[in-house]
Parts: C-alpha cells; sequence; structure tokens
C-alpha cells in the first residue's frame, strides 16, 4: 500500500492547515512573475508581426532591388553589426550613434539605397553635435531594435546557406567536369594504344607473310633449277657426222638417144 510521504503529501490533517512558510510563497511569487513574463498580449504579437513585415520588405524589395547583391549584402551586415553591438552593449555611447560621413558607413548605408531607412526603423535618427552630421538612436526603441536586428540575421543565415549550397553545387559540377575530362582523356589515350597494337599486329603479321612468300619463292626457284637437266649433257645423235657412204642419192635415171 503506498504511503503520503512516496507523493509528497502531507501525512496528518494538521498538516493541511498550517500556514504556507516564507520560502514557499516567494517561489510561488517568483513562477507568477515568471508565467506573466512570458504571456505576451495578443495586441503586442499582432504588432510584432507587422513590424516582422515591415523590416521584411525594406529588405526586399527596399535594398535588394536597387542594388547589387554584393552591395546589399554588404549593407545588411553593415547594419547588423551596429544593430548587435547596440543589442550587447545599449549603455555604450559608442554604439547609440554612428557618422554618416564615414567611409565604410557612406558606402555602405548612405550610398547603397534603402539601407539608410533600415537604420531609421530601428531608431535611428539624424541629428547635429558640435556641428558634425550624427545618426543617434532613440533609446525608446528597444522592440524595433530586437525585430529589425533578427530580421537581418535571418536574411543574412538564408543568403549564407544559399551561397554555400552554390559554391557546393559549383564545385561538384567542376569536379563532374574534370572527371568527365579525364575519362575522355584516358579512353582517347586507351584508343590510341589500342590502335598502336592493332597496326604494330597487322605490320607484324604483312612481314610474316612477307617471309613465308619469299621461302615459296625461293623453294619454288630450287627446285625449278634442280629439274632443268644440266648444260654438259649429251643430247641423242651428239658426236656423229653425216658421210657420203650415209647418203643415199637418188640419181636420175640414164638418157638413152635416139
Amino acid at each position: 500500500m503506498s504511503s503520503a510521504a512516496e507523493y509528497n503529501l502531507p501525512s496528518s490533517p494538521s498538516e493541511y492547515s498550517s500556514p504556507p512558510s516564507s520560502e514557499f510563497l516567494a517561489a510561488a511569487a517568483q513562477r507568477r512573475n515568471a508565467t506573466a513574463e512570458h504571456t505576451i498580449p495578443e495586441s503586442q504579437l499582432l504588432r510584432q508581426h507587422e513590424q516582422q513585415k515591415m523590416f521584411r520588405r525594406l529588405i526586399d524589395p527596399g535594398i535588394y532591388r536597387p542594388n547589387s547583391p554584393e552591395a546589399a549584402m554588404a549593407s545588411l551586415k553593415t547594419l547588423s553589426k551596429i544593430a548587435q553591438n547596440l543589442i550587447k552593449e545599449p549603455e555604450n555611447p559608442k554604439f547609440q550613434q554612428f557618422k554618416p560621413t564615414n567611409d565604410t558607413i557612406r558606402q555602405r548605408l548612405i550610398e547603397t539605397k534603402g539601407a539608410l531607412e533600415y537604420a531609421i526603423a530601428m531608431g535611428f535618427r539624424p541629428e547635429v553635435k558640435n556641428f558634425q552630421p550624427l545618426y543617434v538612436w532613440n533609446q525608446r526603441r528597444v522592440e524595433e531594435l530586437r525585430i529589425g536586428a533578427q530580421i537581418l540575421q535571418e536574411v543574412i543565415d538564408l543568403a549564407e546557406q544559399k551561397s554555400a549550397r552554390s559554391q557546393r553545387n559549383a564545385a561538384e559540377a567542376k569536379a563532374v567536369t574534370e572527371a568527365a575530362t579525364k575519362n575522355a582523356l584516358l579512353a582517347f589515350m586507351d584508343d590510341r594504344k589500342t590502335k598502336m597494337l592493332r597496326d604494330q599486329r597487322d605490320r607484324h603479321n604483312r612481314e610474316a607473310q612477307a617471309r613465308h612468300s619469299s621461302s615459296i619463292d625461293g623453294e619454288a626457284a630450287v627446285s625449278l633449277v634442280n629439274s632443268s637437266p644440266p648444260s654438259n649433257a649429251e643430247m641423242p645423235g651428239y658426236g656423229h657426222t653425216l658421210s657420203s657412204s650415209d647418203l643415199i642419192v637418188d640419181e636420175p635415171p640414164p638418157h638413152h638417144s635416139d
């Protein structure tokens, strides 16, 4: 049978009626405060959603469309750096303002179309201090700064992932092309070697056939010489001469005169 101690329950009715300790009350208050802090009113959620849409539109088409991809990305990273520094050290005066005359700021925020509008949306306003033009952040625009920094980081991360994929695809395509070229070269070398071996074999066959033909012709010539009569062989009747006694000459009949 289970006991009350196993479930962390009071062991007697008197414990139910005892007042809660101060530690218990403090812990309960902390839990209520934490729950209240994480509960965002619906109106605030809608406002944040609208601000997110606004910042995304300021980037695309606001910054992306009129500028080159390289210039747009450089301005986004500069804006993100300004926002992140200010979020990390909001009380640092160095991060609460920037000079439009600075070379980097001038190139990436002033000359790049749409970038300055994004900085203004995060809470920066133009001011003049000691005859120097500045853009100073309004400390009451913490929410806009946080949302703007969040959208910047999301866009930069997506762009870097896309760039990494493109570089990886390009490297893979290059590897495939190089492999195809290498295979084609190896195939060409194989064909060339095969042709060389075939030509060499044909040449050897022709030479062997020529030697065989020469051998047959030589044997035929030797056979012909061996079958012909010698030059000093006696012909029939050789050494015999014709004499008058051997000749029979028909004499004409005697002529009688009447």
